[in-house]
């Protein structure tokens, strides 16, 4: 099996608590007694996730980050967290790497609680797994499930920066240092989140690009999805310009969450509306007025070797 999409389905078959949210979610709801818990865990692969020459302190800050940002989701407050750590061989890198860590666990308030640690063969890939555990802020927690017909699509902020900055390094370059700094450091809009939770339908954060996920947020709601306009930065305009905007809609490890809301409804954060939830099905890209096809590729998806 070499589908990501596929292996979840068969996850699901296993995955039969309430608190799993039959997967559709990045993040398991768990009530124990009184308290409502919001838990997630994300995976970093050398090669996939980061290259090899990125700086250990920002892969050690991104480890932390894409947990947070599935926190922010779900309009979670931070609790603590756990560490899965491959050693690197190298105690330079792994004390590098802690630095990054550290610096976004004190600044989102998440202290490491524990973990494991393994010793990795030779040569082989650096690979680490952080959970994260959060308190659920509002009821509901917000899910991708709730959208409905007649609401707006919206995103916190413009997308692409992040696979751009990646092009960037991919050819040996090294600014604008804006757009690096997106792929490297990747900021968890966790305020964000816990400020719309009680304002959203539906809620998730793009880490695989604004198609893919406004079509996995469409699909899990069952409805369909328009998505009119692809807001991108001025940095990412000064180097791509406006006609590379479909690659900014797919490039993925954005960041920002991607929420749907009743129309009118007045907003407690700045948020930028890129589309509107139908009843029909699928996904239809509408630019500039004019309908546009589908770009065959539209995100990122995991893919085992054949």
């Amino acid at each position: 099996m070499t589908d990501e999409t596929a292996f979840i389905g068969l996850l699901r078959g296993l995955a039969t608590d309430p608190a799993a949210r039959g997967l559709m979610d990045d993040a398991a709801v768990l009530d124990i007694g009184d308290t409502r818990l919001v838990l997630t865990s994300d995976t970093l692969v050398e090669g996939v996730h980061f290259l090899p020459a990125d700086p250990p302190d920002s892969v050690g800050w991104k480890l932390a980050a894409v947990n947070l940002s599935d926190l922010a989701a779900k309009g979670a407050k931070p609790i603590a967290c756990l560490m899965n750590y491959a050693l690197s061989g190298d105690d330079g890198w792994d004390s590098a790497f802690l630095s990054g860590l550290r610096a976004a666990l004190e600044q989102f308030a998440m202290p490491l609680v524990g973990g494991d640690t393994v010793a990795m063969p030779r040569g082989s890939a650096r690979s680490f797994t952080l959970t994260a555990i959060g308190s659920a802020t509002a009821t509901p927690v917000p899910s991708r499930t709730g959208a409905r017909a007649g609401d707006v699509l919206y995103v916190t902020g413009p997308v692409g920066d992040s696979g751009a900055g990646l092009a960037l390094l991919r050819s040996g370059q090294s600014s604008p240092i804006a757009l690096i700094d997106a792929y490297r450091r990747p900021q968890p809009r966790v305020a964000e989140g816990k400020a719309l939770a009680a304002y959203v339908t539906a809620m998730m954060d793009i880490s695989d690009g604004l198609l893919i996920d406004a079509q996995r947020m469409a699909v899990a709601s069952g409805i369909g999805v328009t998505v009119d306009y692809i807001p991108v930065s001025d940095a990412f305009l000064a180097l791509r310009g406006r006609a590379a905007q479909i690659e900014a809609a797919t490039s993925g490890d954005d960041y920002e969450l991607l929420f749907a809301a009743p129309e009118g409804a007045v907003l407690p954060v700045p948020a930028i509306a890129v589309g509107r939830f139908d009843t029909g099905g699928g996904m239809r890209l509408v630019l500039d007025g004019q309908t546009v096809p589908l770009p065959k590729h539209i995100g990122y998806q995991h893919k085992g070797s054949t």
